[in-house]
Parts: structure tokens; C-alpha cells; sequence
């Protein structure tokens, strides 16, 4: 026996002329910002304006009022304001959301009886047509506004048909015209043909969702000898440098205790001595697991302290959230169903085609005796760090856990802790990484790793600024990770880690860099995208003032974007003209206009580039003509361009970026 589909009312041409009635007179459509009619939160931050369009129209020539509506959860009362009429049943209203957590709008549409007669009337008197007999219906609308009010408003709209009775015509179409009439009208106005939209939810979070620099380090390499493991108290010395760097968030790999198990050695090897310290994502030994601290890197006190010693210098700490054990794991003992096992007993290993991770075994979110226990230990789990004081999660691989349970985990944790931020690392097909962010993640990793042409970064810019992108998904561009050390780097040089560093750190709100990037370390497995002598596997001591390093430019770069709202996002890029295809040339201006940034890179680490380039004149309301004025932020030199059609020239020895801001004269 097959289901029938259920039948909607609005898609049935066969309805009876009862229900025919009752359809709404007034539509709404093509609502924005919305995702997927309502079903999940768009994004927003505090004290962020939402803007809001949507096409609304009805038949005949009457005119509409139409009205935005929010409130944020737990509030009884609905706040409104006005939306504005754009032309070709386009309206546009916005509001501010206040605070974190979930808020809802909708819209509403009536005839403006009021106001289609002030319009007739308007037309008809300036046409020198008789208006005597609209002048009688328009006291008969304010009588009758009168006696369906009360109170004051009753009083004041009395007093306003007894002062239009006592005019000579002219002085009454003057008066009907009065923005005063007009607003006493609208306080009384019964609303006929109303028609309200579907509830919309709006999802905000603190500003560090969308704007935030991200550093990540190995506590265990914060040493100066690579046979002595580094501990959290070793990673207190490294706090200012972070801080004057000018990085947010100071990002942890995985600090949990590690297996013995099939252990790692250098290099990925699947043997290990005795004294190699393993990958810190084969989470789990006899010592604990996700909710324990790997003995060797210090107490849960001495984390405790370096929580609250990083937010003195700046800075949040985040936590890698892997859900993934060593096969020394304390839960494969005490929830053996938790597992998938094998018929020979042993459980499949973790794998990333070409990559293999012996060392790691996954649980079945679906197993029988997985629901709903695992669910729960896992959402604790986080909730037991966040208590520690951390409010950043990077979860590893999201897209290879159900998304049922992300949307609940995330949900339920910030229910109670709405400051919590959630990173989604998933590099993964892009519907997969746009649903991830619809289920709740705050942001998430992004293809920038691997665009590199200017054809490749202008798409991926514009499509992130793009519907259903810019609702559900916030990109944050990490230059490397210690899984990808990008191709691009491998042989540009100083000026190519420069240039990726000026593209991530402009072209979003969000950008992170892992440790070792700042002294340009680029050497790879032969042919691979990894890194030679990765830290993964072994502890890397670094000197962090060697020679050649961009520690300046870095934080010359974050303070850059500190100063300049329009860069505290990635929305609003656009891509303008520079006749050269290997310099990629884009712009970025606040919403209300006064901080514009342009933006030039050249793509060649090696050779000198050269372009003709337009000033984006048109967006500043000026004429091809005007003169503006230019500041080089990266060293402060300021000079005076006349006209749209300029030249550059950019030298990757010297610097392969400029950055400017542009003002009118």
C-alpha cells in the first residue's frame, strides 16, 4: 500500500469557493533573510541590525501597509516597526537583536484604507479635478477611526473631523495630508485583507562568532627540548607574543590523555618508541578520556590557571572536541556497546582515503545501546569544559557524525551557555558544510585553503556573500592546519605565506593560523599536502624570533582589522576591476558607509606585478572625476588620487599586498 501525499490547500486548483474565500487577498513572498521557509535560525550578532525584504502585493490599485515584527525569546511583548516601500512590491525594514539567543519576526499586511484615499485625493486635486465628494468620505473614515477607538486616540480623532468640518476645501486636503492625520489614522486603522507571513527564527550570538583571529598551538610543544614534554604552565610564556600578535582565541589540540595502543611515531609511522608522545587526537587511556587532561601537560588546576592567565592577556581559549578514541579508551570497556564491533572481535580503525589512523577507533552514534546514553556523556562532556571556563569548541570531522545529533548537542548546550561558539573543521561537499552551519555550528573551516588563482578567490569570496551562504554559513579561513600544509606554500616563500596571510585575514570576519606559519615552515612530505616531521606525532620545539619570520605583518594585519568595522566581516566583499589576472583586487565598506577598505594582492610570490585599477567611485556617490584621498595602512603613507582609472605596482620582496583606505575629499 503506497501513502498518498497530503494535499496543500495552496496547490490545489480544486477548492471549494468557502475555502476559496478564506485565502489572504495580500501576498508575501520571497521573505529574506529566511532559511529554508523558517526551519533553521539565520545568523546574527548582538547588537547587529537585521535587514529584512520581501515582495508584498495584492490585486487593484489600493495602497499596503506592511509591518516588521521580533521579538527575542522569553519576551511577551512584540516589538514593530514600519517596513519602507522599495518600488516593484519590494519592502525592506530592519531591527536590532540585543542579546544572544533565539529571536523570531514575522510580517504583516493590511490595506491602507487611509492612505489609498490620500493618495487618490492628492492626485485628484493637483489634476484640478473636484475632490468635494472624497472630502466627505475621508470625515466619514475619521468618524468612523473615532468610534472603534477609545480613550485619547478617540478624543483626538473627534477633535480632528470637527477640525476638517470648519475647512474650505483646499484647507482640507492640506490637513488629510498632514503627517499628524496620517499617524492618528494608523493608531485606529482596523486593518482589513490582513495577512501575516510564517514565523522566522534568527539565531544570535556574541561578536566573536564573526570576528575573531584564531592562533593553534600544541601545548606539549612549548619547550625548549624536544625530549621534555611542554606543560600548561610553559604555555604562559607564550601568551604575549600571542596577544601582541593580536589573536583572540588561543586554540588547544586535543589535551586529553593518549593510547598506547597501535601508537604513531614520527612521521605517521605505525611503529613508536617508547618515548614518542603519539597524536593527541588517539584520545583516551587508563588515565581517562574526553573529560580527563593527559597527565604530562599538567592539573586540572594548572588548566584552570591558564585559562584565566590567557584571558588577561586578551585571549579565550578554545578546545578540539574529537569524538574519536585510542583503542585504550576507558568507554570501550565500560560501554563495549557504544562500538561497532567486528565478528572477529576487533574494531574497524578510522580512515580518511589516503590517510589511515590506526591509532583511532570511532563510535556508532546508532548503536542499540548508544541511545540515548553516548548522545548524553558527549553533550556533558562539553558542558563539563564549558564550566571549566571554555566557551570555543573546534569539533573535528562534524560531517562525519549525524547531523540529528549536532543539532540537538548544540541546541541543548546553548539553551543554558549561549555564548558558547561552535567551529565546524569540515572540509567536506559544500551542501554537507552549508547544513552544518544551518544545525547550529557558529562558523566552520572553508575551500579558501585551497583557492589560490584569482578566478578561484573571487568566486569563492562572491559566492560566500551569496544566498543561502551568507545566512547560514560564517568562513573561517585558517591558512594551514597541522593536517593541510596548502601546496602553495611549499615554494613561494616568505612573500607567499604574506600573501595568503593578507587574502584570510581581509577577505573574512574570521581567519586562523597553527603555530609555525609565522616563520614561514613550508616543508612537506614529497608530493603530499602534510607536513615533514609533523607535530602530530612528534614534539617540535620552535625559536619564534628566528630570522625571516612575519610576526609584524601578522599583527599589523590583525590590528588592521581591529581598527576597520567593514573588515569585522565577511559580507559586503566585492571584487573590482584590475587588469591583471594575478593581482586580485576587492573592497569591503561598512554598512553605514564611513570605513571603506580596498584591498590589492598580487598572486605571484615571485615577480613583480603590474595593473590598471578602478576606484570604486560609484559606491561613494561620487563623478569618474573626483579626487579621494589614500592611506596605506600597512605603513601609514597617505596621498590624494584624482579620478576612477589608477595604477599600481606591487613588488612580493618588498610587500605583496596593499591595503588602503579610501575617503572623499
Amino acid at each position: 500500500m503506497t501513502a498518498e501525499k497530503p494535499t496543500e490547500l495552496s496547490y490545489n486548483p480544486h477548492i471549494p469557493l468557502s475555502q476559496a474565500l478564506l485565502l489572504p487577498r495580500i501576498v508575501i513572498e520571497n521573505t529574506m533573510p529566511i532559511l529554508d521557509g523558517g526551519q533553521f535560525a539565520v545568523k546574527a550578532v548582538i547588537d547587529q541590525d537585521v535587514v529584512v525584504t520581501s515582495k508584498v502585493f495584492a490585486d487593484g490599485h489600493d495602497k499596503l501597509a506592511v509591518r516588521i515584527r521580533w521579538r527575542a525569546d522569553g519576551d511577551e511583548t512584540w516589538q514593530s516597526e514600519v517596513m519602507a516601500e522599495l518600488g516593484n512590491n519590494g519592502w525592506q525594514g530592519q531591527f536590532r537583536v540585543e542579546k544572544q539567543g533565539r529571536y523570531v519576526f514575522y510580517l504583516e499586511a493590511w490595506i491602507d484604507q487611509f492612505a489609498s484615499f490620500c493618495y487618490e485625493l492628492e492626485k485628484k486635486h493637483v489634476a484640478g479635478v473636484s475632490v468635494s465628494l472624497e472630502l466627505q468620505e475621508g470625515r466619514t473614515h475619521v468618524q468612523q477611526a473615532a468610534e472603534r477607538s477609545e480613550g485619547l486616540l478617540s478624543e483626538q480623532l473627534a477633535a480632528l473631523h470637527h477640525e476638517l468640518s470648519g475647512l474650505l476645501e483646499t484647507e482640507q486636503v492640506a490637513l488629510f495630508l498632514h503627517q499628524r492625520s496620517a499617524d492618528l489614522m494608523a493608531q485606529a486603522d482596523h486593518r482589513p485583507s490582513l495577512n501575516l507571513s510564517p514565523e522566522y527564527p534568527v539565531d544570535v550570538e556574541r561578536a566573536l562568532a564573526q570576528f575573531a583571529s584564531w592562533y593553534e598551538l600544541f601545548p606539549r610543544s612549548i619547550t625548549d627540548d624536544p625530549a621534555r614534554h611542554g606543560t600548561f604552565n610553559d604555555v604562559h610564556s607564550r601568551l604575549p607574543m600571542i596577544q601582541d600578535m593580536g589573536f583572540d582565541v588561543l586554540y588547544f589540540t586535543p589535551i586529553h590523555p593518549i593510547g598506547r595502543s597501535y601508537r604513531k611515531g614520527p612521521n605517521n609511522s605505525l611503529t613508536a618508541g617508547p618515548e614518542d608522545p603519539g597524536s593527541p587526537y588517539a584520545i583516551g587511556s587508563e588515565e581517562g578520556g574526553h573529560e580527563a587532561i593527559h597527565s604530562e601537560l599538567g592539573t586540572r588546576e594548572d588548566f584552570r590557571r591558564l585559562v584565566a592567565a590567557a584571558a588577561e592577556h586578551g585571549l579565550e581559549i578554545a578546545l578540539d572536541f574529537a569524538i574519536q578514541c585510542s583503542q585504550d579508551h576507558p568507554w570501550l570497556k565500560q560501554h563495549p556497546g557504544w562500538f561497532n564491533w567486528r565478528p572477529d572481535g576487533t574494531i574497524k580503525y578510522a580512515e580518511n582515503p589516503p590517510k589511515k589512523y590506526q591509532d583511532i577507533v570511532n563510535v556508532d552514534f546508532y548503536a542499540v545501546d548508544a541511545i540515548p546514553s553516548l548522545w548524553i556523556e558527549l553533550r556533558d562532556i562539553v558542558v563539563g569544559w564549558v564550566k571549566e571556563g571554555v566557551k570555543l569548541f573546534r569539533v573535528d570531522n562534524p560531517h562525519t557524525k549525524p547531523l540529528p545529533f549536532w543539532q540537538w548537542l548544540i541546541a541543548d548546550v546553548r539553551a543554558l551557555y549561549p555564548e558558547v561558539i561552535f567551529l565546524a573543521e569540515a572540509f567536506t561537499t559544500p551542501a554537507m558544510m552549508a547544513r552544518l552551519g544551518k544545525v547550529g555550528y557558529s562558523q566552520s573551516y572553508t575551500y579558501f585553503t585551497w583557492r589560490n588563482t584569482k578566478t578561484e578567490l573571487a568566486t569563492y569570496f562572491t559566492e560566500l556573500n551569496e544566498s543561502p551562504w551568507r545566512e547560514c554559513y560564517r568562513p573561517n579561513f585558517f591558512v594551514n592546519t597541522p593536517d593541510i600544509n596548502p601546496a602553495f606554500l611549499h615554494e613561494s616563500g616568505r612573500a607567499g605565506f604574506l600573501i595568503r596571510a593578507a587574502l584570510a585575514t581581509m577577505g573574512s570576519g574570521l581567519w586562523g593560523m597553527y603555530s609555525g606559519f609565522e616563520l614561514c615552515e613550508a616543508a612537506p612530505v614529497p608530493g603530499r599536502e602534510e607536513y615533514l616531521n609533523s607535530e602530530k606525532y612528534e614534539i617540535r620545539p620552535r625559536d619564534f624570533n628566528a630570522p625571516g619570520n612575519i610576526i609584524a605583518e601578522i599583527a599589523q594585519l590583525n590590528r588592521i582589522r581591529r581598527q576597520n568595522p567593514a573588515l569585522h566581516t565577511h559580507l559586503g566583499l566585492k571584487v573590482y576591476n584590475a587588469w591583471n589576472d594575478n593581482i586580485l583586487y576587492f573592497g569591503k565598506r561598512s554598512v553605514d558607509g564611513s570605513n571603506f577598505i580596498l584591498v590589492a594582492v598580487s598572486l605571484d610570490p615571485h615577480h613583480a606585478q603590474e595593473a590598471n585599477f578602478e576606484l570604486p567611485l560609484w559606491e561613494m556617490g561620487l563623478p569618474d572625476d573626483a579626487s579621494t584621498q589614500g592611506e596605506d595602512l600597512m605603513n601609514g603613507h597617505r596621498w590624494t588620487w584624482h579620478g576612477k582609472y589608477q595604477f599600481m605596482r606591487i613588488e612580493p620582496w618588498h610587500q605583496p599586498f596593499g591595503i588602503w583606505r579610501i575617503t572623499s575629499s
